[in-house]
């Protein structure tokens, strides 16, 4: 199911971007993630094999549960022979492929990268482990319940989504007249080489996005909105926080930051993708999509997470923060076109 998820996001890019399948295109590949990748086949062909036996075991059961599996199916519909992996860093899928798809165009590797990440995670075990880690945000009423800077938060709230992009060498893009959306200037990564689950009080994270700001080639006064991890986790979006200040010093009190989790829930390794598509959309708009459900605030989060409301807003450079387990960290960075 996530490959099928994914699949239908990039078909879905692949035609916004104004291209159809002519053919086999070798200079456009596909760059995609996902953190858990086929494990409900897993699961139901276990199932399967021991209530049914060995012979029952579907003969697609090892091609279908891979982590590439998606960029795979991709690849074959759109005919797309250009580079193709399949990127893994847990919650940091996402803006790991983007970034990655980044620096493939950058090497001059391809013209163009279909990338993104898809997640399909709504399965009990999985909700069971979650538990099990007390990472799961528990209210009484679920649309109260994903709550990330405030006060009150408890965890997140598990989902399953995709979201993939074109990323395209501007150059080419200019010549074919494509509708720009924005541009990709930075990407950064790092690990916390701390612990595979708890947070390092932030460091990973203040790496990565000084990586991300030091390739773009910009200064921290330069960006006007961060998508943040916001998980709704106790620590999580106190560290992200501390980065933040640590990053971008007294420019931190002048940014809207918020987090789109507090919405779409955690798409896991599709997060960081879907959220590139929010930070497209951003620039584009010119609207930031707010923090809903943050009605206490937390005096440990003490930045403009734009509550409650869309706020129109002139971005011209926004940054997307992306953190997993095992000490992942990704930040993209993103400009208006022309900027």
């Amino acid at each position: 199911r996530y490959a099928q998820l994914g699949l239908v996001a990039a078909q879905e890019a692949f035609a916004d971007a104004g291209l159809a399948k002519n053919g086999l295109i070798d200079d456009i590949g596909v760059i995609f993630g996902s953190a858990a990748g086929g494990l409900g086949v897993f699961l139901e062909q276990q199932r399967i094999l021991q209530e049914r036996g060995l012979k029952r075991v579907s003969p697609t059961f090892i091609q279908n549960m891979l982590v590439d599996t998606a960029s795979g199916h991709i690849a074959i519909a759109l005919g797309l022979r250009g580079p193709n992996m399949a990127e893994v860093s847990a919650c940091a899928t996402g803006s790991g492929a983007v970034g990655e798809a980044f620096e493939t165009i950058r090497r001059g590797d391809a013209a163009a990268i279909v990338t993104g990440g898809s997640e399909a995670v709504l399965i009990p075990v999985v909700y069971a482990g979650f538990c099990a880690m007390r990472a799961l945000a528990q209210h009484e009423d679920p649309t109260q319940a994903s709550r990330p800077f405030d006060r009150d938060r408890t965890g997140f709230v598990i989902s399953e989504g995709a979201g993939a992009l074109l990323l395209e060498e501007l150059e080419h893009a200019q010549r074919r007249g494509a509708r720009i959306y924005a541009e990709v200037i930075g990407y950064g990564s790092s690990n916390d080489a701390f612990d595979m689950a708890a947070p390092a009080e932030g460091d990973g994270a203040v790496l990565t996005m000084q990586r991300a700001l030091r390739k773009a080639e910009i200064g921290p006064e330069r960006v006007d909105y961060i998508n943040a991890h916001g998980t709704g986790t106790p620590m999580n979006d106190k560290f992200e926080t501390d980065a933040i200040h640590r990053v971008f010093g007294e420019h931190a009190n002048r940014l809207a930051v918020s987090s789109t989790k507090s919405m779409t829930g955690h798409m896991m390794g599709a997060s960081g993708a879907v959220e590139a598509v929010v930070l497209a959309l951003t620039i584009r708009d010119q609207v930031i999509a707010p923090t809903i459900n943050l009605t206490t605030p937390d005096p440990e989060c003490d930045l403009d997470y734009v509550p409650g409301q869309a706020r129109h807003a002139n971005v011209g450079v926004a940054l997307s923060n992306s953190f997993g387990l095992g000490g992942h960290n990704a930040s993209v960075i993103m400009s208006r076109y022309g900027e």
